[in-house]
């Protein structure tokens, strides 16, 4: 008879790195997993993959007892390992902050291809190539010379952009100094008084 499953549970953990101290113990200590158990088999699992990060799925059962599989790292996370960058650009595409080789997405691709929705290792280049252009990593020679030209439109933009936004401070600027010229107010009693004066 098939164990009755009550939860299913996915979280990322760096390879043969699990500890129950959070974020692992505060996900799976609620679920009534033993965690030193979980810690042990996964770090076992993974020892061979030690310096990635691994998608997990845990599937946990009425009577406690669970399964875990093991996933290929995400593919932002290996497109940093081969780029050798902490993160990708803030901009996408607009801004390009390493490149690499047509043999480091088919690594990539090739690594992802069991998690990936495609048929053949091309349309897996295509999807890694995809992610890799939207962290602003450059293909050599595929979309290299692309998304230069794209840096460079976008910071053009980016000038104009500064340029107009001055343009309009300083307008705003000129109208409020137009708006609050000086008036002149006349004080009455002051003159009243003075011209009582000079009638004594």
């Amino acid at each position: 008879m098939a164990k009755e499953v009550v939860n299913k549970i996915k979280l990322q953990i760096p390879a043969g790195k699990a500890t129950p101290a959070p974020p692992v113990g505060t996900v799976l200590g609620p679920a009534g997993i033993n965690l030193g158990e979980f810690c042990t088999k996964f770090n076992d699992a993974s020892k061979d993959k030690m310096g990635d990060i691994l998608p997990v799925e845990i599937t946990v059962y009425g009577d406690r007892s669970f399964d875990f599989v093991l996933k290929t790292p995400p593919a932002p996370f290996l497109i940093k390992k081969y780029a050798k960058i902490q993160k990708g650009s803030a901009k996408g595409a607009n801004q390009i902050v390493a490149t690499l080789t047509i043999d480091d997405i088919r690594k990539i691709a090739e690594t992802k291809m069991p998690d990936l929705n495609a048929n053949d290792i091309d349309a897996a280049m295509k999807i890694i190539e995809g992610t890799a252009r939207n962290m602003g990593v450059a293909v050599k020679g595929v979309n290299d010379a692309e998304l230069a030209e794209q840096q460079a439109e976008a910071a053009a933009a980016e000038i104009e952009a500064a340029k107009r936004e001055a343009e309009l401070e300083e307008m705003e600027a000129e109208i409020k100094e137009e708006q609050s010229v000086d008036v002149e107010v006349i004080n009455e009693k002051a003159e009243e008084s003075a011209e009582e004066k000079t009638e004594e």
